[in-house]
């Protein structure tokens, strides 16, 4: 069996560039960053045909990669630099560019290519990078919301192109169930958001509401009454958000309600015990993770 056709890169039109061997090589790249870094994602991306396992891995070994300049260590200046020269490269990867050395950019050429992927969502995330870049803060729930569907939301309208289907309420339902993951990330950041990255993610409005200082830091209780306050708004996203499970096909579903289904039992945690973000990153052990990625695999539960 050939490098093209192994792992499913024999369908669609030939690599916008490289050789079929490069190609398999900067899929596998991808497939190790994901294995990597991923620590929720990947449980969902496995349950995949192979084809798509790939491609799911490509766009997030780009999403890292945008991910990891918007909080790297060079000056604000420099990273928005950085972010214009990604958003160039999405441009040149829709033209069918060549990208020698840079597997993560040949693979993701290639899934837009095979996928049709929207060009619109990969600049959104970018945007959503340069809003930290620019250390903005959000004054109302809606100005939040607009920041998780750049970096969250259009992760999910980027699945769908590789999912496939086309029912009408699935970008929306997508976007939705991506602020519920984005909510419940900040959840969990709080402190190391606040602490070294120097952000603050949650509403100003919410912050005056329940007493608590523009900083995010406050009285105990009035911050176990904002955790809790804004862990309801994420489970609404998910509630809302989770119809989009009833729309895909069945591996496509399995993979949705694994990622899904692991940052839902972490917020499960964080409303039991709103302390323990203050305290530290809270996180679910590997094999919780794996039993919500089985349960999901053999379509039991939502």
């Amino acid at each position: 069996m050939s490098e093209a056709s192994r792992g499913g890169l024999s369908r669609g039109a030939p690599a916008p560039s490289g050789s079929a061997s490069e190609l398999a090589r900067a899929y596998d790249r991808c497939e190790a960053i994901t294995r990597s870094e991923a620590r929720n994602f990947a449980y969902g991306i496995r349950l995949l045909a192979p084809e798509k396992r790939r491609a799911m891995s490509a766009l997030y070994a780009f999403a890292r990669r945008v991910d990891d300049i918007g909080d790297g260590p060079a000056a604000p200046a420099e990273r928005l630099e950085s972010l214009a020269t990604v958003r160039a490269g999405i441009e040149a990867a829709a033209r069918g560019d060549a990208f020698p050395g840079d597997l993560v950019m040949q693979a993701l050429a290639d899934t837009i290519e095979r996928y049709k992927l929207p060009l619109d969502a990969l600049g959104d995330l970018v945007t959503g990078c340069e809003m930290d870049c620019s250390g903005r803060r959000y004054e109302t729930f809606a100005d939040l919301v607009v920041y998780c569907r750049c970096v969250a939301g259009t992760i999910g309208r980027l699945s769908l192109a590789i999912f496939g289907g086309d029912a009408p309420d699935a970008p929306r339902l997508a976007d939705e169930l991506g602020v519920a993951l984005q909510l419940t990330n900040i959840l969990r950041d709080l402190v190391e958001d606040r602490e070294i990255m120097g952000r603050v993610y949650l509403p100003a409005e919410d912050l005056e509401r329940f007493g608590c200082a523009p900083d995010a830091s406050g009285p105990t209780g009035a911050l176990v009454d904002l955790v809790h306050f804004e862990a309801g708004r994420a489970r609404e996203c998910y509630d809302e958000g989770l119809g989009l499970l009833d729309l895909l096909d069945r591996r496509s579903r399995s993979c949705v309600a694994a990622m899904a289904g692991i940052y839902r039992r972490l917020l499960d945690r964080i409303e039991r015990d709103p302390l323990a973000v203050l305290d530290h990153r809270v996180s679910l052990p590997a094999w919780e993770k794996a039993w919500v990625a089985a349960l999901s695999a053999a379509g039991v539960g939502r």
